[in-house]
């Protein structure tokens, strides 16, 4: 075996990790393979032979191309659809296609990535790198020139972001969860009078202009009403999960990961008596969103 041949193969032990790294860390799985082919551009101009541990190396290396990613993001929000690399080392059998994002997009967590597309990129790194891949915080610090001491109180924070702050009890908001889970399951499923059922017979709709075709504010108001217009939106209910949403649950649409609307609900006596469809981006940027617990 040659040289390069080696050095493919030693890169090929830990892409899929690279990958996940730089998912979490970015959101887009464009970006996420964009970031593993530079770190295996910066692996082929290096010469590691000192190198004992390469995983994390590679880590170090991607996570770094990630955190450059994010701040250049800053005044560009949209994700990239340029062609892919060809290289043999991080080539893919199949092209990214919208629905592979969405499965990786699911089990990663919806809501996870709608929280994290609103971190500091150091805030990102440090929770990404520490939470979820369980790496050090002084092996995190130099790569975003703070002390250990610091980092941790970024991932700290970024934590506190994710989980949130319930306004509720535990018990409300399990009965909440439970009648935000239903509305979910019906519209998805199409199922128009189990959606009914969920709904005060007197219950109002409010949605911004961004979310219908007019530019006046949408008001709807009684249960079939409404019902009605929760069907039309049966598709859109695809990419749509449960979230933490100023404290109480509602439900975040975003797909592959970048959030377009938010649903509020008030919630009596069991039944929805109003929803509060959020689109606008200032409205969303007001937001308190975080991850629920399943």
């Amino acid at each position: 075996m040659d040289e390069s041949s080696g050095l493919t193969e030693r890169f090929e032990e830990h892409r899929s990790h690279l990958r996940a790294v730089s998912y979490r860390m970015l959101g887009s799985l464009s970006e996420a393979d964009d970031a593993v082919q530079e770190a295996w551009l910066r692996l082929n101009r290096s010469d590691t032979s000192d190198v004992e541990n390469l995983g994390g190396w590679l880590t170090t290396v991607v996570s770094r191309v990630c955190l450059n990613m994010l701040r250049s993001r800053e005044s560009r929000r949209e994700d990239s659809m340029d062609a892919y690399p060809t290289d043999p080392a991080v080539s893919r059998e199949d092209a990214v296609d919208p629905e592979q994002e969405a499965v990786l997009a699911d089990s990663v967590g919806l809501a996870l990535l709608v929280v994290l597309d609103t971190l500091a990129p150091a805030e990102r790194l440090a929770f990404v790198l520490h939470d979820l891949f369980a790496v050090p915080f002084d092996e995190i610090a130099p790569m975003i020139e703070k002390s250990p001491a610091a980092t941790r109180q970024l991932a700290s924070r970024a934590r506190r972001r994710v989980k949130g702050a319930p306004l509720a009890p535990d018990a409300d908001l399990t009965r909440r969860r439970g009648v935000v889970d239903a509305f979910l399951a019906a519209t998805r499923g199409g199922s128009f009078d189990a959606l009914v059922t969920l709904l005060h017979p007197d219950v109002v709709l409010k949605a911004d202009p961004a979310v219908g075709p007019t530019p006046a504010p949408i008001l709807l108001t009684g249960a079939v009403t409404v019902g009605k217009a929760a069907m039309a939106a049966m598709q859109r209910a695809q990419s749509t999960r449960p979230a933490l949403v100023d404290g109480s649950v509602g439900l975040a649409m975003a797909p592959l990961g970048r959030l377009r609307l938010v649903l509020r609900f008030t919630i009596e006596d069991g039944l929805i008596t109003e929803i509060d469809v959020v689109a606008e981006p200032e409205r969303l940027g007001a937001l308190e969103l975080a991850v629920l617990d399943a």
